[in-house]
């Protein structure tokens, strides 16, 4: 599913680091692909020891949570689309 090309919106270029983005694919990755649904929801939360993820998608449901030390955590809901030519990253309220 989601080994078609890859976009970042605008605002998720100018929100997320770098290392994020490529984290937060990564998870997405680790899913099979025969598990994995085309939308995956991304919860980030700024902690004070960094950046908690919660990683969710509801058919079939999953959901996966963690914690990063970091200096800059963000929070922000992120929706990852894939419509099967393409796998866009957006913020929701960019949907």
């Amino acid at each position: 599913m989601f080994q078609n090309p890859k976009y970042l919106t605008r605002g998720i270029q100018c929100t997320l680091p770098v290392w994020l983005v490529i984290l937060l694919w990564s998870l997405i990755d680790r899913i099979p692909d025969d598990r994995r649904d085309y939308l995956q929801v991304f919860r980030l939360t700024r902690t004070a020891a960094g950046q908690h993820i919660a990683h969710s998608q509801e058919q079939p449901p999953y959901s996966y949570e963690m914690d990063v030390p970091c200096g800059d955590a963000v929070s922000a809901k992120i929706y990852v689309i894939d419509d099967q030519t393409h796998s866009t990253m957006l913020l929701a309220e960019e949907y």
